[in-house]
């Protein structure tokens, strides 16, 4: 229609191509824990949002589970809207509108991966718009420009809240719950609050400045945290139900999945998360040396997925021998073989390299990934030293993956590291509070967030299982709904009486 409003430039989509954030050069970044990944500039962001194509249906905004993916942004953020406002400069509005969905775009701007772009409608035959980097621009732009401010409370009330756990599930509720006015505390059994985002995490993919900038601005808004407490140890549930209106469980999904192996009790064989931990803990100065290090050692990584692959970041940056990450999968291939449209709007099941393994290959001539391996047992020398795991080959079948007899293989270890995933909540809360848990996760549905008892509720992993980044901030956006609702009806119950 003639005189109709277009989004983005015409057909900018096809005059330009998706460009990446630059990125450190792959030996310089290996000298330190520095962020290796940088913005785009404001010209470089305004082409990309010209490449938003104004499609009918904004598939990016979705944000629906499936199965263990995810279609678009679980946060709903209006990305078309943005995109377009970035593309005209107009990077105040365009932080405006990103704002009222996302509590935290600077952590998902650098961590989130993206579902969001797998589901852009041009994902179907092209590449998809740059809807990460754009965010990260938008953010980082607000922040130089002194746009970002504290969320202070819009009114008072004289109920209070605790909030268990500080990663980005509590920390998304108490800016929510502060907003409408209620005392917030947040606890924290780590030294220092953002939960997995400070110490889960690795500094080169997200610097723990700019979350210390975050918690910094929601302290002046007026949210207390006080770390080093594990709540059912530290304080009780007693103390915390006289003290608060209403408590929110958002502990994270922090046990990790075991191996058990033969051999597994030997020294050197250590869970992904630990050693990650460690690693952070040396870098803000709260321990002097840490238990676990790749040090001049030789490295396994038995799991294939993110954390896995920030261990091989990690020891890299330690100068370790080598790494090797086992896969348990086959290779996928380096294009799709099918149609595209068996694909979209989830993920391309095709070869990918993580920063990591980017790094190790620019390092050692190859990348550190092994593929269709199964760990069978740990090698342990008399002492109970983890010398090396045995193998075998697993292979794809009609009826699934199955074992290749007469493949053994032994890799030489000195450190084995367990990247296998969660299988659940850390229990001494539970415990302590009597919550009903279900596989290790709190019951509570994605409506009212109750627990078995009506004043507790639970959001984020430790209610869902162990998800993304954005999957917490709206766990944590619904659950302090679902408390503000709470609060109101017992409040109005009270004057009733």
């Amino acid at each position: 229609m003639e005189g109709a409003m277009v989004m983005g430039e015409y057909k900018g989509f096809m005059m330009y191509d998706k460009q990446s954030l630059t990125e450190l050069s792959l030996a310089d970044r290996l000298l330190n824990h520095q962020p290796f990944q940088q913005r785009f500039t404001k010209e470089e962001a305004r082409i990309q949002g010209a490449r938003c194509m104004d499609c009918g249906t904004p598939f990016c905004q979705t944000g629906l589970p499936y199965g263990k993916e995810t279609i678009g942004c679980p946060i709903g953020n209006y990305i078309p809207e943005w995109n377009d406002l970035v593309y005209h400069q107009d990077f105040k509005s365009a932080y405006e509108r990103l704002k009222e969905t996302n509590n935290f775009p600077e952590f998902t701007g650098r961590v989130c991966p993206a579902p969001c772009e797998n589901s852009c409608v041009m994902k179907i035959n092209r590449e998809s718009v740059a809807i990460k980097g754009i965010e990260r621009t938008i953010i980082d732009e607000a922040y130089e420009h002194g746009w970002v401010s504290p969320k202070y409370p819009r009114t008072s009330r004289n109920q209070s809240v605790a909030i268990v756990g500080s990663g980005p599930a509590g920390l998304t509720a108490a800016e929510e719950l502060n907003y409408q006015g209620y005392q917030v505390t947040v606890f924290e059994k780590a030294h220092e609050p953002g939960g997995l985002l400070m110490y889960g995490i690795p500094n080169m993919k997200l610097d723990k400045n700019v979350v210390c900038r975050r918690i910094a601005l929601m302290e002046e808004a007026g949210i207390c945290f006080k770390t080093d407490v594990e709540v059912g140890v530290d304080i009780s549930k007693t103390t915390l139900e006289d003290t608060f209106d209403a408590i929110i469980l958002c502990t994270g999904s922090q046990q990790a999945r075991d191996l058990p192996l033969e051999g597994r009790m030997g020294f050197g064989i250590h869970f992904a998360m630990d050693y990650l931990t460690e690693q952070m803990q040396v870098l803000n100065g709260e321990i002097n040396q840490p238990t676990i290090t790749a040090k001049n050692k030789n490295v396994i990584v038995i799991g294939a997925g993110d954390t896995g692959a920030d261990c091989v970041a990690t020891a890299l940056r330690e100068n370790c021998k080598s790494v090797v990450q086992f896969n348990k999968y086959t290779r996928l291939p380096e294009k799709m073989t099918v149609d595209y449209n068996t694909a979209w709007p989830l993920a391309m099941p095709v070869f990918k390299m993580d920063y990591a393994h980017k790094e190790y290959e620019a390092r050692f001539g190859k990348e550190p990934r092994a593929y269709g391996v199964q760990t069978m047992r740990y090698d342990v020398d008399h002492l109970g030293y983890v010398r090396g795991v045995f193998t075998q080959v697993l292979e794809q079948t009609e009826n699934g993956m199955s074992i290749v007899d007469g493949t053994e293989r032994h890799w030489p270890a000195d450190l084995v590291l367990l990247s296998i995933g969660f299988v659940g909540t850390e229990n001494t809360v539970p415990h302590a509070f009597h919550i009903a848990t279900e596989r290790n996760k709190i019951v509570a549905d994605d409506i009212n967030y109750q627990t078995n008892h009506p004043h507790i509720f639970a959001a984020g992993d430790a209610r869902r299982g162990q998800s993304l980044v954005v999957w917490a901030i709206r766990e944590g956006r619904g659950v302090a709904k679902a408390v503000h609702h709470y609060l109101t009806q017992k409040n109005m119950a009270q004057h009733i009486k």
